[in-house]
């Protein structure tokens, strides 16, 4: 019995040597038609076997690289594309490919760091481009999206795509004018999502809050999967204090967007007025990803420590901020009331009075802004 048993194991390990004895170019072979037919993971197991006995193909790593991103193995597909990029020269298609791995793994600002170093070299790909410009926006670098798509944008173009994410950065750096002249040739080429979104973007800006979630709302209706939308429904609901349905649509921008800043950061102070405070700290984590050191972000997981109860941590996030950001106003009326329940008084006196300072200050500014 145990002789047969040995005996099965025998024969069961002798594909496993035929395999490991194919020259390198069979393999090869064998996973770009695997690749090919649609055997991903077959591919890459081959890819895999390949680079065992021929570690220094940058081709062949670009290759893994793409099947593993094809599975959405986005992390494994960064390791594979970088190190084809130092084995070879820097070929633009593989480094575009790395810039999009680390976009949808979320890693906004490696990506934006790749396409700007990539825009440098091909300034007029106009992939690279439009995909700067939208990790720029991401990040909040509104400038930036500005300075390079405004001398790209021509009003008589076809492809409006330059004008909405310019747009887009008009508005958010609150550039109303211009960016309502935007707005006005986009619907010129009649009513559209894209249009009805920059409406309510600037509604939104202006306050205008019912008007806002009506543009939004016929946004919506034109065509829910555009990307920002739910998140600026979700905002203009969320001002106007009708919480339920800002959560609900911050959820669905999350469902096909989970990399949208201020859907993660928004939700996650729903969450945490609701006590769901693990949620709200994953959340937090994925807008931090998309921004690292946001304050506003910061500032929010240290008002989930402070809410429950964990004063060191939370001590310890919110001095990072109001070293950060000395303006921040709500960041010191949270540290003082750290301060205050660790016993440390001298340290919550100090802050509140820099709280009475900064809102001396702002008082004084719409005081001004009044009179003139």
């Amino acid at each position: 019995m145990a002789r047969r048993f040995y005996f099965a194991l025998a024969l069961l390990s002798l594909p496993c040597l035929a395999s490991a004895q194919n020259p390198p170019e069979q393999i090869l072979q064998q996973a770009v038609a695997l690749h090919q037919a649609g055997d991903t993971e077959g591919a890459i197991r081959q890819y895999r076997a390949y680079l065992k006995l021929r570690p220094d193909s940058p081709d062949v790593r670009s290759n893994l690289g793409a099947a593993l991103a094809g599975t959405g193995r986005y992390a494994e597909a960064i390791v594979e594309y970088q190190a084809a990029l130092k084995q070879g020269p820097k070929d633009p298609r593989i480094w575009l490919n790395l810039a999009l791995a680390f976009y949808k793994e979320g890693q906004i600002a490696d990506a934006a760091q790749e396409l700007a170093s990539l825009h440098a070299v091909q300034p007029a790909n106009p992939q690279v481009v439009l995909l700067l410009a939208d990790c720029w926006l991401r990040q909040g670098e509104n400038a930036k999206v500005i300075g390079l798509l405004a001398p790209l944008d021509q009003p008589n173009q076809g492809d409006l795509a330059i004008a909405y994410l310019l747009g887009m950065a008009l508005l958010r750096d609150k550039q109303i004018d211009r960016g309502q002249l935007i707005v006005d040739r986009i619907l010129r080429n009649g009513d559209s999502a894209e249009a009805r979104l920059l409406l309510g973007m600037a509604k939104l800006e202006a306050l205008e809050y019912p008007a806002a979630i009506a543009d939004l709302t016929k946004a919506v209706e034109l065509n829910p999967d555009l990307p920002d939308l739910h998140s600026y429904l979700g905002q203009a609901q969320m001002a106007s204090g009708d919480m339920t349905a800002a959560r609900a649509a911050f959820e669905k921008e999350l469902a096909q967007n989970p990399n949208d800043f201020e859907s993660n950061l928004r939700l996650a102070v729903l969450l945490k007025d609701d006590g769901d405070y693990d949620r709200a700290r994953e959340l937090l984590a994925r807008a931090l990803r998309v921004r690292p050191g946001d304050p506003g972000a910061l500032y929010q997981e240290g008002a989930i420590d402070l809410a429950a109860g964990d004063m060191d941590r939370a001590c310890a996030i919110l001095e990072k901020v109001v070293k950060q950001s000395p303006q921040f106003l709500e960041a010191h009326v949270s540290l003082a009331q750290v301060y205050y329940r660790m016993k440390r008084k001298a340290d919550g006196d100090r802050e509140r009075g820099v709280v009475q300072e900064l809102k001396a200050q702002q008082d004084a500014n719409q005081s001004g802004g009044k009179a003139q």
